[in-house]
């Protein structure tokens, strides 16, 4: 979900999604997603954007818990201390992030406990409405890539998610899960002003991180 310079460099975060996900849980059954376009420099920040999103789709939706793409022993975010990250098997620099980052992340959390009623769990990867948010937000992310190659009149090279594969139909980009036990888990995003039609898409092993594809974005002559 990041544009890759010509080295397959990451250099900015393109979207976030929120994602509401039912059973047979395989795809979202109502989504929010927003353009970030942030530097990946501060892309621990997004962490913060994406509570937030979670707490304006509860404004419409009925949930029983809030998943977050943060992985964290799957501990409610309102509980956390910086004792409990501190003794922490993460990196230094993760959990100077996260240290910076708590005071806003428990304000978000509380909020949603105490007018939802709701947990936000630090589950991250082992989440498959996570997985499901996180197809949803590169699905986003291809169209918001097209819209600025087309803008900017230049091709744009752009990092999936990992084990992943776009497909379009009619005016709906999927991206379908390519891991084996997540073989119907897919994400999507509405082409509502019709940008697919308008570029060439080419796929592209990414040499730089193993399991991860990349997409180059050109528009058509």
């Amino acid at each position: 979900m990041a544009i890759l310079d010509a080295k397959f460099t990451p250099l900015y975060l393109v979207a976030s999604a929120s994602v509401l996900v039912e059973k047979p849980y395989r795809e979202a059954h109502t989504r929010l997603v927003k353009p970030i376009f942030k530097e990946v420099t501060n892309g621990y920040e997004v962490i913060v954007g994406e509570v937030e999103l979670c707490r304006d789709l509860l404004g419409s939706v009925k949930a029983d818990v809030v998943h977050l793409d943060l992985s964290l022993c799957a501990l409610p975010v309102e509980d956390l201390s910086p004792v409990q990250l501190s003794n922490m098997r993460i990196s230094s620099k993760a959990r100077q992030h996260l240290l910076r980052l708590l005071p806003r992340l428990r304000k978000v959390a509380s909020e949603i406990k105490r007018v939802y009623g709701l947990d936000v769990l630090a589950i991250g990867k082992e989440s498959i409405p996570v997985r499901v948010a996180e197809l949803s937000a590169a699905a986003e992310a291809v169209l918001f890539a097209c819209g600025q190659a087309l803008e900017e009149k230049e091709e744009m090279l752009l990092g999936l998610p990992s084990r992943c594969q776009p497909c379009i139909t009619r005016r709906r980009l999927y991206l379908h899960s390519l891991i084996a036990s997540e073989h119907d888990v897919r994400g999507y995003a509405e082409d509502a002003e019709g940008v697919l039609g308008k570029v060439n898409m080419a796929e592209t092993l990414n040499p730089c991180a193993r399991g991860f594809r990349a997409l180059r974005v050109k528009p058509k002559k």
